[in-house]
């Protein structure tokens, strides 16, 4: 599309970050569409990546069924990409840009039925696994990816008076609130799983942020009073909204987490973190069984363990108030004291200085019972005040 980042710059953003999906399944040849392909089951987006490596993408005129495939390609791109460590950057188009450039109503209709379907894409592959509570279905990110998308949909359908498939959005909106508030609170419920109440907790406060952000976009004020007050702010002012069942979720992303929210720019350049999906980095600040992960994967060499340790040292400088660097820290060094040893002498003096630091070896000195037994205590204290 004219004035955003090209097809070819974005696939290649994906290979570089994802190249453990490669290589794509097979399409056939010929292509000259590749939205339906956003239709076509749980990993949809694998078949868009694939379609649209076959097209002639600057041969082909600026027109709604352009746009319809760019919009699909973007969704793929950032559904692919939002789990890893170098997201691609199409949130503003997926979010508002390429929705307001919508005037054919076919079009519209055809990119609200791809968010639809995004909504059904898997995360496997392309993810941290996140916590499942019982049969209900996992919340992760993702989630918050998809509100953003269908706010989107949603602001453009009441502006342009679309109300029947408006309403159709909405609902799904409530629907998927509905839900993640119902798996943290079933997961309080659950005996033991108190620490999975931190990264269900970091995933749903930023989806409420996400959501706010694809609301940001509205263009129309009038058009959308009832669903501001229904979905706007909830992380914030409107936390009486569905029941106030959202209340302890940001209260513990408040008091106990804000800090480990941050977008791990220390990791970004760090190429070995991108040879598998099993290597993606879960919500911290949780991160022992991460770190030991790292010192485990059977595909780094000394010199690539050393360049992790490296990113993990610096950002704890770098990031303020964080824990789970020096926990990815002290998963590694529990994983395996002589590889660890090992990548430390490899490192550049200043982070072998950083690592001897007094603060920074106290930190990771804290045995992970005794860290997640603080954690618990801080959690347990939360939720008692915010059930007041």
């Amino acid at each position: 599309m004219t004035g955003w980042i090209s097809a070819e710059a974005l696939l290649a953003q994906v290979r570089n970050t994802a190249p453990f999906l490669y290589p794509l399944p097979a399409v056939p040849a010929g292509l000259t569409r590749i939205a339906p392909f956003a239709l076509e089951g749980p990993r949809a987006f694998l078949k868009v990546l694939a379609a649209a490596e076959t097209i002639d993408w600057a041969s082909r005129p600026d027109d709604d069924e352009h746009l319809e495939d760019y919009f699909a390609l973007c969704l793929a791109c950032h559904h692919t990409t939002v789990g890893t460590f170098v997201p691609t950057d199409v949130d503003s188009k997926i979010r508002g840009l390429a929705w307001k450039r919508t005037h054919d109503r076919q079009t519209l209709r055809n990119m609200t039925a791809m968010m639809f379907a995004m909504r059904t894409w898997t995360t496997e592959g392309v993810s941290a696994p996140s916590p499942k509570v019982g049969d209900l279905a996992p919340v992760s990110g993702h989630n918050g990816e998809w509100f953003s998308v269908a706010a989107g949909a949603l602001g453009r359908l009441l502006q342009l008076g679309e109300s029947e498939l408006a309403e159709q959005v909405e609902a799904a909106i409530d629907d998927e609130l509905d839900r993640q508030a119902t798996v943290f609170h079933a997961c309080v419920a659950m005996k033991g799983r108190e620490l999975d109440l931190f990264p269900l907790s970091m995933s749903i406060t930023h989806n409420l942020g996400d959501l706010d952000q694809g609301i940001s976009f509205w263009e129309s004020k009038t058009a959308t009073v009832k669903q501001r007050a229904r979905f706007a702010r909830i992380a914030h002012e409107n936390s009486a909204a569905y029941g106030g069942r959202y209340k302890p979720i940001t209260a513990i992303y408040k008091k106990i987490l804000s800090a480990e929210g941050h977008r791990h720019y220390p990791l970004r350049s760090i190429k070995p973190l991108r040879k598998s999906a099993d290597l993606l980095r879960p919500p911290g600040p949780l991160l022992d069984a991460w770190g030991e992960s790292l010192m485990r994967f059977p595909n780094f060499d000394a010199a690539e363990r050393a360049e992790i340790l490296d990113a993990l040292v610096r950002g704890c400088r770098k990031v303020p108030g964080q824990q789970g660097y020096f926990r990815a820290i002290a998963g590694m060094q529990t994983a395996s004291p002589k590889l660890f040893e090992d990548a430390a002498n490899l490192m550049p003096n200043a982070a072998k200085k950083e690592l001897r630091d007094h603060d920074l070896r106290r930190a990771i000195a804290v045995p992970r019972a005794s860290f997640e037994s603080s954690l618990k205590k801080q959690l347990a204290a939360v939720l008692s005040a915010s059930s007041r």
